[in-house]
Order: C-alpha cells, then structure tokens, then sequence
C-alpha cells in the first residue's frame, strides 16, 4: 500500500474521484476508499449481456454551461451527441415535460391552445421558465385554467410520488425544478454542453482514478478502516463525500433523504417506449421508465427498462438519493458542520447535503481544490 498520510478521499463517486485526481494531479498521494463493491458511486454503469449499457442507479445525463467542467471530464472521456428529453403520459396523450407551447397543442383542442399560447406570450418573455408555484398566481382566467391544469396533471401526484409530500411542504429549489417552459424547445435541459460518456461513467470515473498517486479501496467502511488507522484522523486531510450524520453517530438526528428502487425488465422487442425516460404523473406507482439503449444507440434485439418507485430512506434499507431541504434539515445540518474538525472537508450531495446535479457536484469540488490552494 502506497504511503497515505496526507489525503483521505471518503467515496468515490463523481465528487470523490474528481477532488482526488486533483489532488493527485498536485503531486501528492490520495487513498480513496468506498464502502460500495464499485466505483463511480450512483452514476455505475455497466455492460449487460444484452449488449445495453445500465445506469444502475437511474438516468444520468450530464450537462452543463460550465466550460471548466465540461474541459476537465473531456480529459478523460469522450461524449456523445444527446440532448435529452422526456415525455409524460397526459390524460392518455404522450408529450413534452416541462409543459411547453408544444405541450399545449397535444393535450388541447387547437382554438384553445392558440389562446392561451397569445395571453402566456404577452404575459411571459420568450424562452424562459416559470417555477410552477409562481405560474399559480394569475389572475387572468384562461391563465388561471391552466395554471390549475398543469398543477394538477403534472405536478402535484408526480411531486407527491416522487418525495412524499405535498409540493406546499417542499423547497423552493426543489418545486422550481418543474417549470413552466414558455418555448417551443422540447429538450429538458439547454445547457450549452450535454451528452453520455460513450464509454460509460464508470469508464469515465475510472480514468479519473487512473493516476499513480492515488490508490483506491472498495468494500471498505471509513469508521473501521480509521479505528484499524486511528493515526489517519490526526495525520491527514480528510474529504468526506458520505453522509454526514451519520459520520458523527446522529447525534443531533437523522437528516431525512428520498430514496429511489428500480425494477428492471427485459423485454424481446426493439424498443418498449418511445423515449428514453417516459413519466407517468397521474398513473401507477411508480414515478417514471428509463429505457437504456437510446442513451448511447446500442443495437439489440432486447431492450431493458427500469420502472422508478421512489420511497422513504430506511438506514440499512436502501439507499439516500435525494435530500429533503427544508428550514429545520438546514438547521441540522448546522449543527453537524459545526463539529468539523480542520482537516475535514464535505462535498458532494451527502456531505453538503444539497441536491446537485453532475456538472454542479464535478464544479463544487474543482472551486474546493482552488480554496485549499488558495487559502
């Protein structure tokens, strides 16, 4: 084992791994260690034998307008050409998500849409989006119709189902997730740079690894490893990617997440949908359905799918995906950051206990890596 006594990387997914190349890149070694049996933590894919390759996890598309980013990932991945949509099934009517000017066409009879396509134009400027709690305060009456008619048909069950709470009891950051597009652009993102790794994620967090200054270690729990190494916790910088309650025995509680549980299907046909993620807002219980192959154009006569049920996060259960950001978590959360030690810095969704997506995750530990050298 390589000499480890200035860096300890904890996790190594995207956060993990990105902050330890940098490190490495800065000539110093870096443990990295995970308690998963993989790398690349919830952004895993892999090869089936269908020839498809899996996002584990759920979907994962990466984009971004940060440069830097975008730069620093193409050193060691290529991308492929994919800008992202979504449909959503709409009282029985395949169409775009956000709800868009295209939207209106497919799910209203064509006088009616042209009206409320004029009045959302001369009331809305072109090309942005409107967080749907703040689409609900209108006064005009056609307006006010459907305001009430997208809440309803795309938002209120979808949100309910997806975090088990009324949209009223959840933060704004979450709910303004869900826009109202006023645009004819049916992509979901319009990030300037978007796409797949062509050779997957897990590839692609690989390469990052790949540096002779870093070691990794999976299969392998932070608080054993350190009471086998109780000289690490004085000795070196530790950045944490993992959830920082329960770094410190929830002494002050637990920090509440949303977890996620995928039945994956095969099925003997080309395609089972026609789109790779397809939501059903109003219908079963499940969320929504990837299907994988569109992602990087595999060829197979199967296809595999993956129906998303979201669910509360059970210690020792399941997984933490998303973290539930009201006033009282963030006072919690407080109270754990105001434990650290000097030595210790948090990153990633876990350790900063914020939603962030790929690009934001890849962004959060490049300025990190900048304000240690800087500082």
């Amino acid at each position: 084992m390589m000499k480890y006594d200035k860096n300890l990387v904890v996790g190594c997914g995207i956060s993990g791994a990105v902050i330890a190349r940098l490190l490495a890149d800065n000539g110093e070694n870096v443990l990295v260690i995970d308690k998963k049996t993989h790398i690349a933590g919830n952004i895993y894919d892999y090869k089936d034998e269908n020839g498809i390759v899996i996002h584990k996890y759920g979907s994962h598309i990466f984009h971004t307008n940060n440069k830097k980013v975008w730069q620093f990932l193409k050193r060691f991945t290529s991308f492929n050409i994919y800008m992202h949509k979504v449909v959503a099934l709409i009282d029985g009517i395949e169409t775009t998500i956000p709800f868009n000017l295209n939207t209106l066409y497919d799910v209203f009879p064509k006088t009616l849409a042209q009206r409320l396509e004029e009045k959302l134009l001369n009331n809305f400027e072109y090309n942005t989006k409107v967080p749907i709690l703040k689409f609900q305060t209108q006064n005009d009456k056609d307006l006010k119709f459907l305001a009430d008619y997208i809440y309803e048909k795309v938002f209120l069950h979808y949100t309910s189902k997806q975090w088990g709470k009324n949209p009223d009891e959840i933060d704004s950051a979450v709910t303004s997730r869900v826009p109202v597009f006023i645009s004819r652009d049916n992509r979901y993102f319009q990030d300037k740079y978007q796409g797949i790794p062509l050779h997957g994620y897990t590839k692609m967090v690989e390469n990052i690894l790949n540096h002779p200054n870093i070691e990794v270690k999976l299969n392998t729990d932070f608080k054993n490893f350190t009471s086998e190494n109780p000289d690490l916790i004085k000795n070196c910088r530790i950045f944490y990617t993992g959830s920082i309650d329960e770094l410190y025995d929830y002494k002050f509680g637990e920090l509440p997440y949303r977890s996620v549980h995928f039945k994956f299907e095969t099925h003997n046909r080309e395609f089972y949908q026609s789109n790779a993620v397809v939501n059903y807002p109003c219908n079963y219980d499940f969320t929504r359905i990837h299907e994988y192959k569109y992602y990087l154009n595999d060829k197979s006569e199967n296809t595999v799918i993956a129906k998303e049920y979201s669910e509360e996060f059970e210690n020792g259960k399941n997984e933490r995906y998303y973290p539930i950001a009201t006033l009282e978590t963030q006072k919690i959360y407080d109270k754990y950051i105001e434990e650290k030690s000097e030595n210790i810095y948090f990153l990633g969704r876990l350790g900063d206990y914020k939603y962030y997506d790929m690009d934001k995750a890849v962004e959060r530990a490049l300025n990190l890596f900048e304000e240690i050298n800087n500082g």
